[in-house]
């Protein structure tokens, strides 16, 4: 008799980590049941913004354009001191990941409503169970599954939910990993910060701007969020304390200094804060994968922290799914910490310069130097914070991970068309599967027939890109009508590509296009 299991995935925490990894398991088939120990959304709004390859997550599972309605884009960001002094304004380019409207590649966000509209989502979509209230204090695994042991708040009563694996989003204090025995590794800053939301009664001048106020003793970083709100980050003075700023009237000072009034802001709710640079020995152990908070943590700096769970969630989601249906050899599960740690640490030495920058502890040289573009590079160069997204080598990948390599890289999405002049986004044409892209090429054509057998395993499609100058000849064809998809092939030197179903390039015709070994 087969074993019973009550759900395929069990997620521990259902914050925005969980939240992501809920949607994506159950779009792509597999049951889930989330444990949350709160009834309510955490009331602080602690991330501020999300950008174009979050937003390209939120597409891959049906709700960008519900997400959008929520948060408000954001394009610029200045440096200026107290006297009034701007150092510096920088304007963002626009996304090539494909966002909509005027292409932003960051929005402000507030993340308790942004989270909201999240759970909205979730409630909507077939196969997730929630069960709030309910505090998960126990986890053992056996060969075959996961047991999750949960007290239920209210009545203390304890049960047990079977699940095939379990995902650990339950923060940075996450039980989960401390009953793993996993140990959570780094430092943390002992610098105290003072962090105060706002409900904004009327404009100001450029308050739409995010703007780092450069200073060695007090430097801040001020932040418009949606939905009507603001935010300021202030590191406390040495000898100042929490008891310091009890009150509404005794933070209030802090924002005078700024030029803040009471006709421009209400102060909604403040919060003291501490920044770590950690992260646990292991995200994983057997059946139960850490993510976001539980697998690390990171400065607020480069606006990174929330999303890098996200990610988490939904790079393990489609390896997941597929190795439940058994398409997948269980081996692919170990490139999810391969390609995600690199990642997450890539955006946390982002987070500790960016730091340094505000802090004013970086001298000119120095700041030169991390300004400094390289030379003789076939990637056009970007700010690190900007830049498309890029994998690592250790991923699911075949070929080398480098600059003149298109292995490892997220495909733009430009607008495209199909045979019969249907106009959408790359992704909506696409869909959420393996592809194979060739460029004015059928890819079919450039592999063995082991090779094709593989691919067709995986229920992968082909897919030819034409010019816009040329006619279509076949149905399985897309016309590149930005003049995009081609130009990136050729700037990389390749015929064809391999998309995974999260759009990076598996594989390419250079280094070969058969299915990457685990």
């Amino acid at each position: 008799m087969p074993e019973h299991f009550d759900a395929d995935v069990a997620i521990i925490g259902y914050g925005p980590t969980g939240l992501v990894g809920a949607l994506s398991f159950a779009t792509k088939g597999a049951s889930v049941i989330a444990f949350e120990r709160d009834h309510d959304i955490y009331a602080r709004a602690r991330a501020v913004t999300i950008n174009d390859w979050t937003m390209r997550i939120f597409q891959d599972l049906g709700i960008d354009e519900r997400i959008e309605k929520v948060i408000e884009p954001q394009d610029q960001l200045r440096w200026k001191t107290y006297d009034g002094q701007e150092i510096l304004r920088a304007k963002q380019p626009p996304s090539a990941l494909g966002t909509r409207n005027t292409k932003p590649r960051f929005f402000s966000i507030y993340q308790p409503t942004m989270e909201a509209e999240l759970r909205r989502c979730a409630e909507e979509t077939d196969g997730i169970e929630v069960r709030y209230g309910a505090e998960v204090v126990g986890v053992e695994q056996d060969d075959t599954g996961v047991t999750v042991t949960a007290r239920d708040g209210a009545t203390g009563a304890e049960t047990t939910t079977r699940a095939r694996y379990a995902l650990a989003a339950d923060g940075g204090s996450s039980l989960t990993r401390k009953l793993l025995g996993i140990s959570m590794l780094g430092d943390t800053d002992p610098q105290l910060w003072i962090v105060i939301d706002c409900r904004v009664k009327r404009w100001w001048p450029d308050r739409d701007l995010l703007t780092f106020w450069s200073d060695k003793e007090r430097p801040v970083v001020d932040i418009a969020l949606s939905a009507g709100n603001h935010r300021w980050e202030i590191p406390l003075r040495p000898g100042e304390t929490e008891a310091d700023f009890q009150t509404p009237e005794q933070v209030w000072p802090l924002l005078d200094a700024m030029g803040m009034t009471p006709d421009d802001v209400e102060i909604h709710q403040h919060a003291f804060y501490r920044h770590h640079v950690r992260a646990a020995e292991t995200w994983r152990l057997d059946r139960v994968f850490l993510a976001g908070d539980a697998a690390h943590l990171m400065p607020p700096w480069a606006g990174a922290g929330m999303q890098s769970g996200m990610r988490d969630a939904h790079n393990l989601a489609w390896k997941l799914t597929r190795v439940l249906r058994g398409e997948m050899d269980v081996a692919v599960l170990d490139t999810y910490e391969a390609e995600r740690r690199p990642n997450v640490e890539f955006f946390t030495q982002i987070a500790v310069q960016f730091g340094r920058v505000i802090k004013q502890q970086v001298s000119p040289e120095e700041l030169e130097a991390m300004n400094a573009v390289p030379e003789n590079t076939v990637t056009p160069y970007e700010e690190p914070m900007m830049a498309p997204p890029v994998l690592d080598a250790g991923g699911w990948l075949r070929g080398e991970v480098e600059d003149a390599s298109i292995v490892g890289r997220m495909i733009p999405q430009p607008v495209v068309g199909d045979t019969v002049g249907l106009m959408r986004r790359l992704d909506e044409l696409l869909g959420d599967g393996f592809v194979l892209l060739g460029a004015d090429t059928d890819p079919r054509t450039l592999l063995s027939a082991e090779e094709k057998a593989e691919w067709d395993a995986l229920g992968a499609r082909y897919l030819t890109i034409r010019p816009k100058t040329a006619y279509t000849q076949g149905p399985d064809e897309l016309v590149d009508l930005e003049g995009v998809l081609l130009g990136w092939f050729a700037r990389y030197g390749v015929q064809a590509i391999a998309l995974r179903p999260d759009k990076f390039v598996a594989a390419s015709d250079k280094a070969g296009l058969a299915v990457p070994a685990f």
